[in-house]
């Protein structure tokens, strides 16, 4: 009998383990249909999201392209496989389904064609060899006009002024113009508390967007995302102001406040990517996700945060290829066993940021670097303990964790980037670090150190000053009727050459300071270049003609 009971508790155990539901990642090995996509841009990314690849000179390429429909249908109509959620950019799918079920989609055909690249497990345990996907063949605890702009900062005035977002303030650069993507945990009451009522009546929430729930309520869940926006949007004058009041934000709900899930991820990139073509600026992210899953099977290990394994920072690098700037909290577990940072804050190209009190000395619960392949993390610092910020009451009060600090520093960032819009995603991130006090002699507790922006700016507004008196400005881009050209002061004349971007020129004269435009109203709309000859030199340009 004691035989019999254990045969049956093992195959019911095997039974049970079989008809488990995973999650996974299930990747196509392809885009057939991508090229269309791409020739016709405006289809999948806004207008503002393709002036700033034209502005930095990033091209177009497949990963911008959608999933293939048909790709996507084939395998949600699988029966038992529950699709979640979707990458353009990894080429991915979010399923759920047993593993049987899941492992069969390796042998899913389109006429005659396998459609799947890899199948990659939630739970480490599935996956062979550990990170190796099968191949067809922690979440954060919650916790230049010349016009001054003076902000009475109030309880704000010490995070503020230790990073010397001021300086950029009293220059007239408080974010406007700039677009910053909250992705976060909720944002109740950002409708009614009077901290964000100067952003509602400057219509500076331009929408949003409810990822966990699927609908457009993004007023809704829990708190953290709306103190989050208030380190940043807050306009109380004299009593807390936010480090880019005059930005304009995107609030999407990303993470299940309630449960520690790998969907969480997949949602994290569909935020991201839609952020992307609307043409964001900046991404703030106070999450992370390492070894606290709800299923400890899911955990990452510290080996796992090298910057390229976690899907959340595979999408994270992705981002910033696009362009934008991806500012993540470094995380709060450096009083834990896990003392490291989490994804995506291990991306080498996103800003992570760690806490430190308002005296400037490191928070003990800021989590550590490096990341598992030696790489200095966190990035810089910024206030995060006993930090202001508005709290689910919707009064002034004081919190903890780099969740706070790492708005604080996307709005100066933000604030920055207004200021000289014709530097990189790159170049920003690179001068922050080197401008903080400890770039020479970095750590792993304290990273770079705390940023000083009045030198970025300083340094910056003179090279604007230089490079006024020896270059071309060109405006508006893009341009409807009339090309207009500010001289610099050392050029009278220079001679003028466009071609299209097949390289057939459409235009040739010359341009003065008495005449300094060209009419290209009768140009068709499209992607032209700009060649001056002047001084015996030469610039070239882009623009885009609608």
């Amino acid at each position: 009998m004691k035989r019999l009971i254990l045969t049956f508790l093992t195959l019911f155990s095997f039974l049970t383990a079989f008809s488990q539901i995973e999650d996974a990642w299930v990747y196509f090995k392809d885009k057939p249909t991508a090229a269309v996509a791409l020739e016709n841009p405006t289809t999948i990314l806004s207008q503002r999201s393709l002036d700033r690849r034209i502005r930095y000179n990033i091209a177009l390429d497949t990963k911008d392209a959608p999933i293939e429909e048909v790709y996507k249908t084939a395998v949600s109509n699988i029966l038992g496989i529950t699709v979640l959620a979707k990458s353009k950019w990894l080429n991915a799918l979010h399923v759920q389904g047993t593993k049987a079920t899941i492992d069969n989609l390796s042998t899913l055909q389109i006429e005659g064609n396998f459609i799947i690249e890899s199948i990659e497990y939630a739970d480490k345990t599935l996956n062979v060899s550990g990170k190796t996907r099968i191949q067809n063949k922690s979440k954060i605890k919650k916790d230049k006009l010349k016009i001054t702009t003076t902000y009475n900062y109030g309880n704000g005035a010490n995070q503020i002024q230790m990073l010397k977002g001021e300086v950029l303030h009293q220059n007239n650069f408080t974010g406007q113009g700039m677009q910053i993507a909250i992705l976060d945990a909720g944002f109740p009451n950002v409708d009614n508390f009077s901290a964000f009522q100067y952003i509602r009546d400057n219509n500076q929430i331009l929408g949003g967007y409810n990822f966990v729930d699927r609908n457009t309520n993004y007023y809704t869940r829990n708190y953290h995302g709306m103190a989050v926006l208030s380190a940043i949007a807050s306009n109380l004058d004299g009593q807390f102001v936010g480090s880019a009041p005059d930005a304009d934000f995107y609030l999407f709900i990303t993470e299940d406040a309630n449960n520690e899930i790998p969907l969480e991820e997949s949602l994290w990139v569909e935020a991201a990517e839609k952020a992307d073509s609307l043409g964001v600026d900046i991404i703030n992210s106070s999450l992370g996700y390492s070894s606290f899953f709800d299923n400890v099977n899911h955990n990452y290990s510290y080996q796992d945060m090298d910057g390229q394994t976690a899907f959340i920072t595979r999408g994270a690098e992705i981002a910033f290829s696009r362009g934008m700037i991806v500012v993540n909290s470094a995380g709060n577990e450096g009083n834990d066993p896990w003392h490291y940072i989490n994804a995506p804050a291990d991306g080498a190209s996103v800003l992570s940021i760690g806490a430190v009190d308002a005296s400037g000395t490191i928070a003990n619960f800021s989590s550590y670097g490096p990341t598992a392949d030696n790489r200095i993390k966190p990035d810089v610092l910024a206030q995060g303990a006993n930090v202001y910020i508005i709290n689910s009451l919707g009064n002034i009060a004081t919190s903890n964790g780099t969740s706070f600090s790492s708005p604080l520093l996307a709005g100066v960032v933000a604030c920055l980037w207004q200021a000289f819009p014709t530097k990189t995603n790159a170049e920003i991130t690179q001068l922050v670090k080197e401008s903080a006090h400890l770039y020479a002699t970095p750590n792993n507790h304290e990273g770079y150190g705390i940023p000083n922006f009045q030198t970025i700016f300083n340094l910056l507004d003179a090279e604007d000053s230089l490079a006024n008196e020896i270059t071309f400005k060109m405006f508006p881009n893009p341009v409807s009727e009339q090309l207009n050209f500010k001289f610099p002061t050392t050029v009278n004349l220079a001679k003028v050459s466009i071609v299209n971007s097949l390289g057939i020129q459409v235009y040739y004269g010359k341009i003065s300071n008495s005449v300094p435009f060209i009419n290209v109203s009768n140009l068709n709309s499209g992607l032209y270049f700009v060649q001056l000859n002047y001084n015996t030199k030469t610039s070239v340009y882009k623009f885009i003609k609608n």
